[in-house]
């Protein structure tokens, strides 16, 4: 790794980490497509530099995440299945599911199709919660068992936890931004655990290919938010499942 593979990557996650194509999956497919390989520098590389983007989430949100103790509690509550699970399943991941190429497409199509299904099926109703006032601890918690199914690489964190909060009863947006939210608990604990776990290993050059990434996705990643927020006014996420299956489609034809 380099110095521009590192901002490409850190491009790539800034991009991608809000939008229900997952993250994890385009930095194994784009780390392919620059011959990065998938040693535990770079698995730990693609998890760190998310922790960038979710910072973007700090900036922004930050009112809700220090101040609004009541949505902080109900993060809580939507931390802890994800963060049983992670925890559980965390050398599986890293050893069997980072860096597969096969399981990334996999669950990029079969995410996709659920997606364009789903937003076909679903119809929002009048009564849905619209506020994290009204959002409740049982909504919450379900929400994170949803963002658990996406330890699986493709699947995306995003996808999962906005599905899963309309299926709740959840308004689009405030699904979306407490996915936002939530975010900041969760990939600060996977980051914490793998540096903690394989930090000491890396080089002083390979800590700077993870810095140089890590404010790269930041800065990617404030633009993306708002363009997302933007977005959910006027579409629903069919185009979303469609780009993951196009996707998939040019990977397989073409490379």
């Amino acid at each position: 790794m380099d110095a521009t593979t590192s901002i490409l990557l850190g491009i790539v996650e800034g991009f991608s980490e809000f939008l229900p194509i997952s993250s994890t999956g385009h930095l194994i497919l784009a780390g392919k497509l620059l011959g990065v390989g998938s040693g535990e520098f770079v698995k730990s590389f693609d998890i760190a530099i998310q922790l960038g983007a979710i910072l973007s989430v700090v900036v922004l949100y930050w009112r809700n995440l220090l101040i609004d103790f009541e949505t902080i509690k109900k993060l809580t509550v939507a931390f802890v299945p994800t963060g049983i699970i992670g925890f559980i399943l965390y050398s599986a991941i890293k050893k069997f599911l980072l860096g597969s190429s096969a399981v990334v497409l996999w669950s990029l199509f079969i995410g996709g199709i659920f997606i364009i299904l789903f937003e076909r099926l679903h119809h929002e109703s009048n009564n849905a919660t619209d506020d994290f006032t009204g959002l409740t601890y049982r909504q919450s918690f379900w929400v994170g068992v949803f963002q658990a199914v996406a330890v699986i690489p493709g699947v995306s964190r995003s996808a999962a936890t906005i599905v899963g909060g309309l299926i709740l009863g959840m308004k689009r947006r405030l699904i979306v931004e407490f996915s936002f939210l939530l975010a900041v608990p969760t990939m600060l604990a996977a980051t914490a655990y793998d540096l903690y776990k394989n930090g000491a290993a890396f080089s002083f050059s390979e800590l700077n290919y993870l810095l140089i990434g890590f404010v790269t996705s930041f800065i990617v990643a404030l633009a993306s938010i708002k363009f997302l927020l933007g977005f959910i006014k006027n579409h629903t996420f069919v185009l979303f499942g469609i780009y993951r299956i196009v996707l998939v489609a040019i990977w397989v034809v073409i490379l």
